[in-house]
Formats: structure tokens, C-alpha cells, sequence
């Protein structure tokens, strides 16, 4: 079971590491395998299935989108605990999103979904 404390902790960091730019920063919340969904992924990388597996995929996905918006910022809005995740409620560069975060027993990310308005 994820935590208040845990979650509420987690979303605080992962806020900074993101407004920080710190690419390794950002990528020490996930394991090696993980999955990433994004809308974005598909519009922009363009892979079909909205989704990359793995840091090294996700790194270069992440680097060229840090790269393109050198102002971006998040600002917290909400966390919300489940079970065995947590969304993180935010506002980002084009409005509103949320992204929901399944961890493992390591406690790292392992699978993450991002929504935008």
C-alpha cells in the first residue's frame, strides 16, 4: 500500500526533478523497464501506441521534449493515493494534466500514464 506520507513526498520530488530539468534527477524515480503513456509520445515521437519502454527510450524522449521548452514548469495542484499508485494533479505548460504512477514493491515507478486537458 502507498502511503500518504510516501506519496505526498514523492510528488514533491518528481514536481522539482521536473522544474529542475535534471534528466537524471527526473529518471531516478523509475526502474530500468518501465512504461511510459503519454498522448505526446504518440504526436510527437511518433510511436502509434502513445508508449516507450525503458529509461533509455524514455531519456531521449524526455531529453528532445527539455530541450524544445526550455521554460518548462509544473506546478502542483493535487496528489491522489491509491493502492498501489499515486496521480499527481498538476498544472504544465499547455493547461492541466495528471499523471498516475504504479510502483512496485522497490518503490520505484514502474508503468506511468500522463492525461492532458
Amino acid at each position: 500500500m502507498i502511503s500518504r506520507t510516501f506519496g505526498e513526498a514523492f510528488a514533491k520530488e518528481w514536481i522539482e526533478a521536473w522544474n529542475s530539468h535534471d534528466l537524471d534527477r527526473i529518471l531516478s524515480h523509475y526502474a530500468d523497464d518501465f512504461a511510459m503513456s503519454s498522448p505526446y509520445i504518440a504526436r510527437i515521437a511518433g510511436v502509434a501506441s502513445g508508449t516507450l519502454t525503458g529509461k533509455a527510450a524514455v531519456r531521449a524522449y524526455w531529453a528532445a521534449a527539455l530541450e524544445k521548452m526550455p521554460g518548462l514548469k509544473f506546478d502542483h495542484v493535487q496528489t491522489l493515493i491509491g493502492a498501489d499508485s499515486i496521480t499527481i494533479y498538476y498544472r504544465g505548460v499547455t493547461g492541466m494534466a495528471a499523471e498516475v504512477f504504479f510502483f512496485g514493491p522497490d518503490l520505484l515507478v514502474h508503468r506511468a500514464a500522463a492525461h492532458y486537458e
